[in-house]
């Protein structure tokens, strides 16, 4: 059996305006396991993107527990935040971030620059198949290559996790399959235990297991007995 990665216990989030209280998270308990590729499924509000930076270390819970590994994040300090940010886990969003002025290859070497082990950019851009755009700029590039990009980036200091917030939101269909395919091979290839938000509920298809939100809880949770090639997503 997989070894849990992430464990969640009666994880809470409370944002305040005034006296206006928002439970974006309302007693989330869950564990994503080693080399799982985990769809998070649900709409908008639903409390997806606030779970996927709180166990990123991008965000603090308001009460409640996480733990990756044997490290608990909820008591960790900035410094330590940043630390495991930097050496365990990549990031892939909608918008892709990449700095205009740097080439394909440029902006995937800064952070290899900073990585304990990272891959060089030409394998991380390989891995997405961008090994003929290196050169390229992001305005020379269609969306689908620049997210892909984004995702060599985030792959190239080889974490251990892979959270992805709604990674195709912007693109076609024809595109997102492109990514999806990148990401279907990095979690298949590297083992690399990855989250990806989504909206599209086709996209649960190609997943290990899919846990669905609704209203800052967890509604539902499933393992798929058959996890089907991205190209086989019905969009």
């Amino acid at each position: 059996m997989s070894k849990p990665v992430f464990q969640t216990h009666d994880l809470t989030k409370i944002y305040r305006t005034g006296d206006v209280e928002v439970r974006a998270l309302n007693g989330v308990d869950v564990t994503l396991y080693e080399g799982e590729m985990t769809v998070l499924l649900g709409p908008s509000g639903s409390g997806k993107s606030t779970f996927l930076n709180i166990v990123g270390g991008l965000d603090r819970a308001t009460s409640g527990t996480v733990r990756f590994k044997d490290m608990e994040l909820t008591s960790c300090s900035e410094r330590q935040l940043t630390q495991y940010r930097r050496n365990h886990v990549g990031f892939v969003f909608q918008f892709y971030n990449l700095i205009p002025s740097l080439t394909a290859w440029e902006n995937v070497a800064m952070v290899t620059e900073i990585a304990r082990a990272p891959m060089t950019p030409d394998e991380a851009l390989a891995m997405v198949g961008l090994e003929n755009r290196q050169t390229h700029f992001p305005a020379q590039m269609s969306g689908g290559e620049q997210q892909r990009v984004a995702i060599a980036r985030a792959i190239a200091k080889r974490p251990e996790v892979l959270l992805c917030d709604e990674p195709t939101g912007a693109l076609d269909s024809k595109t997102g399959i492109l990514v999806l395919e990148a990401l279907d091979k990095i979690n298949r290839e590297l083992g690399t235990t990855t989250a990806i938000i989504t909206h599209n509920a086709g996209i649960q298809a190609i997943a290990h297991r899919v846990v669905s939100f609704i209203d800052g809880k967890i509604s539902q949770t499933h393992a798929n007995e058959i996890r089907i090639q991205p190209a086989e997503v019905v969009w």
